[in-house]
């Protein structure tokens, strides 16, 4: 029997959720599957800090682009509302959470690392929130979040470029805690995280109330955003744009503004 797309292993007091999904780890209908799966099981245990990290030559290429491919407004707003709905269950879980991340880590695999505590990332890791390449925007909670760390203006240059940007720039702006060389990643952050799941589990979780408390203004904007970004899915632009990635690969749409 194969194993799930993303699993948890248990260390002691430390749960690490496990991305495997090759060849890309693309977001999927399976990865997400299993990720709510993974992050139940981290819910249910008595672990006292998770991790998580990716298995392959990238911690993630994205969302697979073939699920978007017909795909109603009505249904797309109801995938980001799930979409959010694990990434509000991340937030929430009582307990240190890290983001280990080397080379490419793009939409939703970078919201999914926005959504902990921390980001440690290798000197090579490069980032993006590259929705617009379909005429999208991110649609997991990734601009708020960025907005929350580095300033609604770095978030509006990120995501609109649709660029990637590297590590050692998100870590200036704030993203970013920690860039190590690459060799380093997998072993420091683990010992960190283990740091972390032996220190005071309950006075971390003080301090996570209370910045939730400090930042719940701005993250308001989860509320709203199934409802902004799920009528994209009724756009030429879109439509058009997920065909020409789907037949010619990303950067060849053109788009007319409607």
């Amino acid at each position: 029997m194969s194993q799930p797309p993303a699993r948890v292993e248990r260390d002691g007091p430390l749960a690490t959720i496990v991305i495997e999904h090759p060849p890309l780890n693309l977001f999927g209908e399976p990865l997400v599957r299993a990720l709510d799966e993974a992050v139940g099981e981290v819910e249910r245990s008595d672990a006292r800090a998770m991790m998580i990290r990716a298995v392959g030559r990238v911690f993630t290429g994205g969302a697979d682009v073939h699920g978007f491919d017909g795909l109603t407004p009505a249904e797309a707003s109801s995938g980001f509302e799930a979409g959010l709905e694990l990434i509000h269950r991340i937030e929430a879980l009582p307990m240190p959470t890290l983001s280990a991340v080397h080379s490419l880590c793009l939409t939703a695999g970078f919201e999914l690392s926005l959504a902990c505590d921390l980001i440690w990332a290798a000197e090579s890791a490069q980032f993006g929130l590259v929705e617009a390449v379909v005429g999208l925007t991110p649609g997991w909670g990734g601009t708020q979040r960025l907005a929350e760390r580095a300033g609604p203006a770095r978030a509006r240059e990120l995501v609109m470029s649709g660029r990637l940007y590297e590590a050692a720039a998100l870590e200036r702006w704030n993203v970013v805690s920690r860039v190590l060389p690459d060799a380093e990643l997998q072993e420091k952050a683990t010992r960190f995280a283990h740091q972390l799941a032996s220190g005071p589990t309950l006075a971390h979780v003080a301090t996570k109330a209370v910045l939730r408390a400090f930042r719940e203004g701005g993250v308001e904007a989860d509320r709203r955003t199934p409802a902004i970004i799920g009528p994209l899915f009724g756009t030429v632009d879109l439509k058009n744009a997920v065909q020409s990635f789907l037949s010619e690969g990303p950067g060849k749409a053109r788009f007319e503004g409607r």
